[in-house]
């Protein structure tokens, strides 16, 4: 496993940095990718690796951060999509997207497939950090994925958390093939900051007396780390939806592959690539 090329969004803090750490310290050569410049610096220079800014509220920032992964890396064997969290109110991004919605599903759906070559030339293995939101709060719309209609932060965020699985298993359905694998996680309610924006239920809980139920960022990470540097196909299951290292069971909508290939589709449409044929 040693001398991997692996990429970490959301690596500033929380999972990210405890996942960047984990695989740094099995001897991967680990790329910290994260929104604020000086948190970014600070994890990646702790431990030994490269790092690289960019705010998925802004795809601009998507596409340089992908022309400058593909210039420095020749080969990218791990992606780990986990860059994301529940934000405060609605809110449209510079791209025209609501803002939950980009940040967690259409920016990593447009790296992923901006660098798409370069992971099928490496053999890659494509992980997405989803959440049990997908099951408790998504009431998917495929008609309204920019929350036009009945807006709240749980379920915004309940509804990129499954079009994180929806994106999964529609990868692997295109892609397992020509040697991408892929899996998405939930990471567990973890002790991080990643709800600091909201205003939601899910802000006062981590500040609560239920934060003792929290697990810990390490904690958070295993499931990443262990996708990361175990074998698909033989270890896990490529496409699937896990939880502490075992499939889980996600929203019913997960399982459906018309919708997976039409978020597909629209998802290509908002983010300017071309729609291809499965």
């Amino acid at each position: 496993m040693a001398h991997r090329t692996v990429i970490v969004t959301g690596a500033s803090d929380g999972i990210g940095a405890a996942a960047a750490r984990a695989l740094r310290d099995r001897g991967d050569h680990v790329v910290v990718v994260g929104r604020s410049p000086a948190k970014t610096r600070a994890v990646a220079q702790s431990i030994g690796a490269d790092s690289f800014v960019a705010d998925f509220a802004r795809l601009a920032d998507v596409r340089g951060l992908a022309a400058d992964l593909l210039e420095h890396y020749p080969q990218i064997d791990v992606l780990a999509n986990n860059a994301g969290g529940i934000l405060g109110s609605r809110e449209i991004t510079v791209d025209g997207n609501e803002k939950t919605f980009q940040v967690n599903h259409l920016a990593p759906f447009l790296l992923t497939n901006l660098l798409r070559d370069r992971l099928i030339e490496s053999g890659a293995r494509v992980i997405n950090t989803s959440s049990v939101a997908n099951a408790r709060f998504a009431r998917f719309d495929i008609d309204d994925v920019h929350a036009e209609n009945g807006y709240s932060e749980n379920r915004a965020y309940g509804n990129a958390k499954l079009a994180n699985i929806l994106f999964t298993a529609e990868l692997h359905n295109r892609f397992f093939e020509r040697g991408i694998s892929t899996a998405a996680f939930h990471p567990g309610i973890v002790a991080t900051g990643f709800a600091t924006g909201s205003t939601s239920l899910m802000r006062h809980l981590y500040r609560s007396v239920f934060k003792v139920f929290l697990v810990s960022p390490e904690q958070g990470a295993d499931t990443l780390v262990w996708l990361a540097t175990t074998v698909p196909g033989v270890d896990w299951v490529s496409g699937a939806y896990y939880d502490k290292r075992s499939i889980a069971r996600a929203n019913p909508l997960a399982y459906d592959t018309t919708l997976a290939a039409r978020l597909w589709d629209l998802s290509a449409e908002l983010v300017g690539l071309p729609v291809e044929s499965r």
